[in-house]
C-alpha cells in the first residue's frame, strides 16, 4: 500500500472505509474514493467539483452551468465528436448536471473501458478548449435551456420559492442563470471562472464498479499529481434577509402551480433525519398525507407531493400541488392546514414506520447500481467531507422517534410559509 501511494503521489492512502471503500488524498489535494463491486461489469466515474450556482457573482449568473455544458465540447486535444464517439464506441454514456453547491461530470462505461472514461474526464477537468465558436454555440443552447425553463410552470414555481425564500441571496438565484447573463458572459469570463475555481483542491473523483482504486489513484495523479497552493471557493455567506411572503407569476396556463415553502435548517443538522420522515408523512409518497387528501379523497390534482432542499447553510421544506384555477385556493388551504396540524400534534407511530422503512429501503435499492454508489461516494464528501457509513446512515434513520418527528414539525411547519404560484391564479389564491 505504501509503495502504491509513492508511485501515485498520494500523500497517503487512507484506512479504508469499509472492505470495498478506499480513500486517498494526491498531493495536489485532489480527494480519490473508489468502491469495488466484485459482481458488476460497469463502472461509474465521477469529478464533482465544490463549486455551484451560489459560487458565483451577479455578472457570472450561471457560469457553473455554462462551464458544465462547455467542458464537453472538447479539449486541446479532443472535439466533442472525438469525446461522444469515443464514449459511444464502447457502449458507455456521459453526462454533467450544475446544483447550488456543486458540479458533477460523470461516465458509465462497461468495466474493460475504464481506462477510457479516466482519461476522457480528466482530459475534460484539465484541459478544456473553450474554442470562441464553441462558446457561442452553446450559449444559444444555454438560451434555449432558458426558455424551456420557463415555458415549464411546475419547474417555474420551484424556482420562484427559491427566489421568495431567499431574495437577494445567491440560494434564491437560478442555477441556469438569466438570458442577460448568459448574453453578457464572455470566452474569457467563462475561461476565467474556470482557472479560478476548477482547482484540485475543489475536486472529488469517485469510482465505483469493476474497479481498482490503484488504477483510478494513478490515473488522476497523471492529471492533478502537482503539489498545488490550497484554492478556497468562494466565501458563502448565511441568507439573513427576510423571506417573500407571496409571490405569483400569472400565465395562461391550464393548471394552477403552487408551492407552499417553509424554511428549514442545514444539511449538516442533526434533526435532518427527523426531518426526512417528516417529510415523507406530508408529502413523500402515495401514502402521504398530502397525496391521500389531495388527490385520493378529493380528486383536486394529479400530481401532488413535498421534498427537501438541503444546503451547507440553510434549508427548505417545500409542497407542490398542480390543480385547476378554479381549486387552486381549496388545494392551498389543505396544504397549509395539514401542515399546521402536523405542527401541532406530529405523526403516528404507523406514519413513522411506513416512511422510516420507505427511506430505509430506498436508500438501500440505490446501492444496487454502480451509478447511484459512485454519486453517493461523490456526492458525500463534496458536501460533507466524509462518506457516511451506510449502517451509521440506517441507524440514524432506525433511530427517529415519533416525539422527534414532532419536535423538528413544529420547528420547521410552526413557521409561516412561503406561497408561491404560476399560472391563472390571483393573489387571493394564495392566501
Amino acid at each position: 500500500m505504501a509503495a502504491a501511494a509513492a508511485a501515485t503521489g498520494a500523500e497517503a492512502r487512507e484506512v479504508p472505509l469499509t472492505a470495498s471503500i478506499e480513500q486517498s488524498t494526491l498531493a495536489s489535494g485532489v480527494r480519490v474514493l473508489t468502491e469495488r463491486m466484485p459482481d458488476a461489469t460497469s463502472v461509474s466515474l465521477g469529478c464533482w467539483v465544490a463549486i455551484g450556482g451560489r459560487d458565483e457573482t451577479p455578472a457570472l449568473d450561471g457560469a457553473s452551468h455554462f462551464l458544465e455544458h462547455l467542458l464537453f465540447k472538447g479539449t486541446a486535444s479532443r472535439s466533442a465528436r472525438d469525446i461522444a464517439e469515443a464514449v459511444e464506441a464502447v457502449g458507455g454514456e456521459v453526462n454533467a448536471f450544475t446544483a447550488k453547491e456543486h458540479t458533477a461530470y460523470y461516465a458509465r462505461l462497461p468495466a474493460t473501458a475504464v481506462g477510457l472514461g479516466l482519461d476522457v474526464l480528466t482530459d475534460v477537468l484539465t484541459a478544456p478548449a473553450f474554442r470562441p465558436d464553441e462558446v457561442e454555440a452553446e450559449r444559444q443552447v444555454i438560451l434555449e435551456e432558458l426558455a424551456l425553463s420557463e415555458d415549464e410552470p411546475e419547474d417555474r414555481v420551484h424556482t420562484l420559492a427559491h427566489e421568495a425564500m431567499w431574495p437577494d441571496h445567491p440560494l434564491g438565484r437560478e442555477v441556469l442563470g438569466t438570458p442577460e447573463s448568459i448574453t453578457g458572459m464572455g470566452r474569457d469570463d467563462i475561461a476565467g471562472f474556470f482557472d479560478a475555481h476548477y482547482r484540485a483542491t475543489n475536486l472529488v473523483v469517485a469510482a465505483a464498479g469493476a474497479v481498482e482504486h490503484d488504477e483510478v489513484l494513478s490515473a488522476v495523479d497523471a492529471r492533478f499529481g502537482s503539489p498545488a497552493s490550497s484554492v478556497d471557493r468562494p466565501a458563502r455567506h448565511v441568507p439573513t434577509g427576510a423571506s417573500v411572503s407571496r409571490a405569483l407569476i400569472r400565465r395562461p396556463t391550464e393548471q394552477g402551480n403552487l408551492v407552499v415553502a417553509w424554511p428549514a435548517f442545514d444539511l449538516h443538522d442533526p434533526d435532518r433525519f427527523a426531518l426526512a420522515v417528516l417529510n415523507q408523512v406530508l408529502g413523500g409518497g402515495l401514502s402521504s398525507r398530502l397525496f391521500q387528501q389531495i388527490r385520493e379523497e378529493r380528486g383536486l390534482a394529479y400530481s401532488v407531493y413535498s421534498s427537501t432542499a438541503l444546503y451547507a447553510d440553510a434549508g427548505m421544506l417545500a409542497a407542490y400541488a398542480g390543480t385547476g384555477p378554479a381549486r387552486a385556493a381549496e388545494v392551498r388551504k389543505l396544504i397549509v392546514a395539514e401542515a399546521e396540524s402536523l405542527a401541532v400534534a406530529g405523526i403516528t407511530e404507523r406514519e413513522l414506520e411506513v416512511a422510516a422503512g420507505y427511506l430505509e429501503g430506498s436508500l438501500l435499492l440505490g446501492l444496487e447500481d454502480s451509478t447511484g454508489r459512485m454519486a453517493r461516494l461523490g456526492g458525500q464528501v463534496t458536501a460533507r467531507g466524509r462518506v457516511v457509513p451506510i449502517d451509521q446512515q440506517v441507524a440514524a434513520i432506525r433511530a427517529v422517534t415519533v416525539d422527534d418527528v414532532a419536535r423538528v414539525a413544529g420547528r420547521v411547519l410552526g413557521a409561516d410559509p412561503v406561497i408561491c404560484g404560476v399560472g391563472p391564479l390571483t393573489e387571493s389564491d394564495l392566501g
